[in-house]
C-alpha cells in the first residue's frame, strides 16, 4: 500500500512526464499521417526518434521508482527497449519493412505489458487507473496485429502506426491529467 501511494505521489508529482509522452506520441501519429506517402526510410528514422525520446522518459520514471524504493525494473526494461529499438533504426536504416514492423511490433508489446504491470500497482490508489491499463493494452494489441500481417504495404503501416501512436498518446495526455494533483491529498491526510 506504501509502495503504490509512493508511486502515486511521484506520478503526480511528475504528471508531466507522462503529459510529454502523449504529447510527443500524438506529435509522431500526426506526422505519420503528414507524410502518408513517406518512404520506409523515413519511416524507420521517424520512428527511431520517437522510440528514443519515449525510451528516455521511461528511463526518467526508473530514477523516480527508484528514488521511492519502489519496483524500477519495468520502467527500465521499457527505456533500455525503447532506446535500443530507436539505435537499431538509426544504425540500419536500410532495414526491410518486414524487420522495421517485426521491430515495432515487439517494441509496442513489451511496452504495453510493463504499461499494465504500472496500472495494476496503482489499481488501489486511484480510480480509473484502467487509462494507463487500457494504454498498454493499445499497445500489445497494435504490436499483435502488426506482427500477423507484416506484408501489409506501406502506407497502411504508415496509417497504422500513425493511429497507434494518436490514441496511445491522446491516453497518456488523459492519464497525465487524471494523476495531476492526486498524489497531495494522500501527503495531507499522512501528516494530519
Amino acid at each position: 500500500m506504501a509502495i503504490a501511494r509512493a508511486l502515486l505521489e511521484d506520478l503526480s508529482d511528475h504528471w508531466w512526464v507522462i503529459l510529454l509522452r502523449g504529447i510527443v506520441s500524438v506529435i509522431f501519429g500526426v506526422l505519420a499521417f503528414r507524410w502518408p506517402g513517406a518512404t520506409v526510410l523515413a519511416l524507420v528514422f521517424l520512428w527511431g526518434v520517437y522510440a528514443v525520446i519515449d525510451g528516455a522518459f521511461a528511463l526518467y520514471l526508473t530514477y523516480l521508482a527508484g528514488r521511492q524504493q519502489r519496483r524500477w525494473w519495468p520502467y527500465l526494461l521499457e527505456g533500455l527497449v525503447g532506446i535500443g529499438a530507436g539505435v537499431v533504426a538509426f544504425a540500419s536504416p536500410g532495414l526491410t519493412a518486414l524487420t522495421l514492423l517485426l521491430l515495432i511490433a515487439g517494441w509496442a508489446i513489451v511496452s504495453g505489458v510493463f504499461e499494465i504491470i504500472a496500472a495494476v500497482d496503482l489499481r488501489k490508489q486511484i480510480d480509473n487507473e484502467w487509462l494507463l491499463g487500457l494504454a498498454g493494452v493499445f499497445s500489445i494489441v497494435f504490436g499483435v496485429l502488426v506482427a500477423m500481417q507484416p506484408d501489409a504495404g506501406a502506407l497502411a503501416v504508415v496509417w497504422t502506426v500513425g493511429a497507434y501512436a494518436l490514441v496511445f498518446g491522446i491516453t497518456l495526455i488523459a492519464l497525465a491529467f487524471r494523476v495531476r494533483g492526486l498524489g497531495k491529498p494522500h501527503r495531507t491526510a499522512a501528516v494530519a
